[in-house]
């Protein structure tokens, strides 16, 4: 049952502190209060799977919907693993309460068994105020967290880091690929009873062209569009290819810009990566348009090239169903596709779980928006002989001919900045 909020409420304080929910962007998005639904995938099937799970729910449930938006009515958040291999389970939650904005309108959804006949009281009501809603609670302890092995070279993880760059370097040099994207991770420890809303809220506030997301322990912070689909209209957003901000000196951010747009080693990285999306995207829509020529999009840490496309979903299928078949890009595997996934499972030595993998929110007309999981961290279950968490942060970047690996490291210490900034003390 969704039913317009009278007046509009703070989103965020909604959510658990320990477990929130959430997808925002400036004046748009969505909270999760409680778990009505969870379903879990694994293996090359998972998107696959998990958009025939969701057509099938959509088609048993009844939904009372007249809001009629996309986001309204029945809605599962959504994060899914980068590889195939990934032992990370993907995952569709459905929350016991949604609510949700988009621009000046409002609106919430609960969810109920209808088996149980258990009926929400208020089905009649023609909206419902923010007094209905489930109470919000004050920020709550935010201890912080501190990352090890940033910028030491001497790490064991930054030099096995180096190490996959320059061999990824040789494989390119030899033919066997053109692009290889090569990731780090950096790891943390986090109070079990630390309220997670602090770091979404910072990244909220300071990534405003960004998709703020929380998923089954997922936090970041996306710049990356991977599909969009509402009402038969689709879009994208392609990065690749970065320089670092200088905000403290107009005149050295202004040359960073200007450098990224003109080098050559840069545009040809982003032209893999919009290529890729053109290719996987062209046999499912029509009129498929894009910028004529790749912009610098500004963001508070990094200037990234962008590139925007558009079109017109061509046949019967769901936003899951174009995350099928753009998952991975070039942007955050290489190109060729099957080679860059082979290269990485050789040169990465960890799993990178949903790091790079999508991220987003599906309804019951299948409908979405999904990003890369882009500027995350995932935080690991409590250990209960320690009372904390594990949180591992992921950044990488394309390689390809000419690359060099101290600017790579470089890059993924610019990378890592909104989530190191975010869960900061």
């Amino acid at each position: 049952m969704t039913r317009p909020l009278a007046g509009g409420v703070d989103l965020l304080p909604l959510t658990d502190p320990a477990a929130p929910l959430a997808w925002l962007r400036g004046d748009r998005g969505a909270v999760g209060i409680g778990e009505a639904l969870r379903l879990t995938f694994h293996g090359p099937t998972r998107f696959r799977d998990a958009a025939e799970a969701w057509r099938l729910i959509s088609e048993a449930a009844t939904v009372d919907d007249p809001v009629h938006m996309p986001g309204s009515g029945l809605v599962a958040f959504g994060a899914f693993a980068f590889a195939s291999s990934s032992a990370t389970a993907s995952t569709l939650i459905v929350p016991s309460t949604i609510v949700a904005r988009h621009r000046d309108l409002w609106w919430v959804t609960r969810v109920t068994d209808l088996s149980t006949d258990q009926h929400p009281a208020d089905s009649a009501a023609d909206h419902v105020s923010a007094a209905d809603l489930p109470q919000a609670t004050a920020a709550g302890f935010w201890p912080g967290v501190a990352f090890a092995d940033l910028r030491e070279q001497a790490a064991p993880s930054v030099s096995a880091y180096l190490a996959g760059v320059r061999e990824a370097d040789d494989r390119i040099a030899r033919g066997e690929l053109e692009k290889i994207v090569i990731a780090r991770q950096v790891r943390g420890s986090l109070d079990a009873d630390a309220d997670l809303r602090t770091p979404i809220g910072r990244l909220a506030d300071r990534y405003l062209d960004c998709w703020t997301y929380a998923v089954d322990g997922l936090i970041g912070a996306s710049p990356e569009t991977l599909v969009r689909s509402t009402g038969g209209s689709v879009s994208a957003r392609v990065l690749a290819g970065t320089r670092g901000r200088h905000p403290e000196d107009a005149a050295h951010d202004a040359r960073a810009r200007t450098d990224l747009l003109t080098s050559s080693k840069e545009q040809h990285e982003h032209s893999f990566a919009v290529q890729s999306v053109v290719t996987a995207l062209a046999p499912h829509v029509t009129s498929l348009r894009t910028s004529e020529e790749p912009f610098a999009l500004e963001l508070p840490n990094v200037w990234h090239l962008a590139t925007d496309l558009g079109a017109n979903l061509g046949e019967a299928g769901s936003s899951l169903s174009l995350v099928d078949a753009l998952h991975p890009t070039a942007a955050v595997a290489g190109t060729p596709t099957a080679g860059a996934i082979a290269a990485i499972d050789a040169l990465e030595p960890f799993d990178r779980g949903r790091y790079s993998g999508a991220v987003g929110w599906i309804d019951q007309a299948g409908d979405g928006e999904w990003a890369i999981a882009l500027r995350c961290a995932q935080l690991g279950e409590a250990d209960p002989a320690t009372g904390t968490r594990e949180i591992i942060a992921s950044a990488g970047g394309g390689i390809v001919a000419g690359s060099d690996p101290a600017g790579e490291l470089r890059e993924t210490v610019s990378k890592f900045r909104p989530v190191t900034e975010a869960f900061a003390r």
